[in-house]
C-alpha cells in the first residue's frame, strides 16, 4: 500500500500535464471548434430571448411538471409544435476563462488524487510502470471521460461531441498513467 501524501509529485506533475495537453486540444488543434452550431438567425432569436430576461441556469423545455404531465395531449403538441431544447443560460456580460481554467486545474488535481488513491490501495512501493499505468489510466478515463456519455444519453449532446470528448478524455487519462508509472 502507498499513501497518498508520498505521491504529491506524479498528482500535481500530472494534473499541470493534462491542464497543457487540455490546453494544445483546445487551442492549436481544433478539433472542438464546431462541437456547438450556430442557431439560425441568431441576432433574432437573442432579441426575442431578451425579452424575457431569463436568469441563469438549465432549462428545458417544452418542460412537464411531472411524468403524468408528459402524457397530455398538450404536452404532445408542445413537444411537436418545438422548438424541443436544453439549454444553459449563462450570465450577461464578458465571460472570463480565468475562474474555468482554475476549477479545471482543481478538477485535474481531485482525478490524480482518485487515481493515486486507487493505486495506492492496490500496488506497492516497487510497483512495476505497467501495473501503475493500468489502475491509474483505467481510474482516470473514468472520470474524464466515461462521465461525459450521460450528456448524450439524457441532454441530448451530439455523439460527436461525445466522442471526441472520450478521445480527450482518453489522451488525460494516457498522460496521467504515464506520469505516476514514470514517478512511482
Amino acid at each position: 500500500m502507498v499513501t497518498i501524501t508520498s505521491l504529491w509529485l506524479p498528482i500535481l506533475v500530472s494534473a499541470v500535464v493534462v491542464f497543457l495537453l487540455s490546453s494544445i486540444i483546445h487551442m492549436l488543434l481544433g478539433y472542438h471548434n464546431n462541437d456547438y452550431k450556430k442557431v439560425p438567425n441568431e441576432d433574432d432569436v437573442m432579441d426575442a430571448l431578451r425579452k424575457f430576461d431569463i436568469p441563469p441556469g438549465e432549462y428545458s423545455m417544452p418542460r412537464a411538471k411531472s411524468m403524468k404531465d408528459m402524457g397530455t395531449d398538450e404536452y404532445k403538441a408542445k413537444q411537436n409544435k418545438g422548438p424541443v431544447a436544453m439549454m444553459t443560460v449563462l450570465p450577461n456580460g464578458e465571460q472570463s476563462m480565468s475562474k474555468n481554467l482554475i476549477l479545471w486545474f482543481v478538477y485535474s488535481v481531485v482525478v490524480s488524487v482518485m487515481a493515486a488513491y486507487v493505486a495506492g490501495r492496490v500496488l506497492g512501493p516497487d510497483a512495476y510502470y505497467l501495473e501503475v499505468f493500468r489502475f491509474v489510466g483505467t481510474t482516470a478515463f473514468i472520470a474524464y471521460a466515461v462521465g461525459g456519455w450521460q450528456n448524450s444519453i439524457w441532454w441530448g449532446q451530439s455523439w460527436k461531441t461525445t466522442a471526441l470528448n472520450t478521445f480527450d478524455g482518453l489522451l488525460y487519462a494516457l498522460f496521467t498513467a504515464g506520469v505516476f508509472g514514470w514517478l512511482w
